[in-house]
């Protein structure tokens, strides 16, 4: 029963993950701009050795207003790989429908017989792995009335005991 209740913390949590996750294709929104500008001028007038400021190591650059997608790819999970999925029971009151997936022939062809019931089911997808946006687009054009992001799978496959994709996780279980 302790070993159940640990799992299913542990898949909530990964639940919890997933859906801030999911908030990645949203726009941002800045609360608090803390940084940027770089602090060096504010020093000069403090810095007594002037000889030791010309040599010091220049001010690194800014950094990007804002992240794209393609900013965090390539996106890779050594601990899963494309393979058959054995049906598994579990119980995840209140857990969205999600699904894994990668930039795989087994993927794609999965995605396309399943595009119709993610849909319904509102279900989200992980791409736990692809190398690049065009990939990416790709795999999103299979299912298009599901959000898929790119996301390493690594924590959801330790506390799911997954070494295999595509696999979809609902309330009920795990199914291919």
């Amino acid at each position: 029963m302790m070993k159940r209740n640990c799992l299913m913390r542990n898949v909530l949590f990964s639940a919890c993950l997933l859906c801030v996750v999911t908030g990645v294709s949203a726009a941002l929104v800045v609360v608090g701009d803390l940084g940027g500008v770089p602090t060096a001028p504010y020093f000069d007038a403090i810095n007594a050795d002037k000889d030791a400021a010309a040599g010091a190591p220049s001010v690194p650059a800014a950094p990007p207003e804002s992240l794209s997608i393609s900013d965090m790819l390539p996106v890779s999970t050594p601990e899963m790989n494309p393979g058959p999925v054995s049906p598994q029971a579990l119980q995840l009151a209140g857990i969205p429908p999600v699904f894994v997936v990668g930039d795989d022939p087994l993927s794609k062809q999965w995605l396309s017989q399943h595009a119709a019931r993610l849909g319904q089911m509102n279900a989200t997808g992980m791409v736990v792995s692809v190398r690049d946006l065009a990939a990416l687009t790709a795999l999103r054009a299979l299912s298009p009335s599901t959000e898929m992001v790119p996301v390493s799978g690594g924590d959801l496959a330790r506390r799911l005991h997954l070494t295999h994709y595509p696999v979809l996780i609902t309330d009920n279980g795990l199914s291919q």
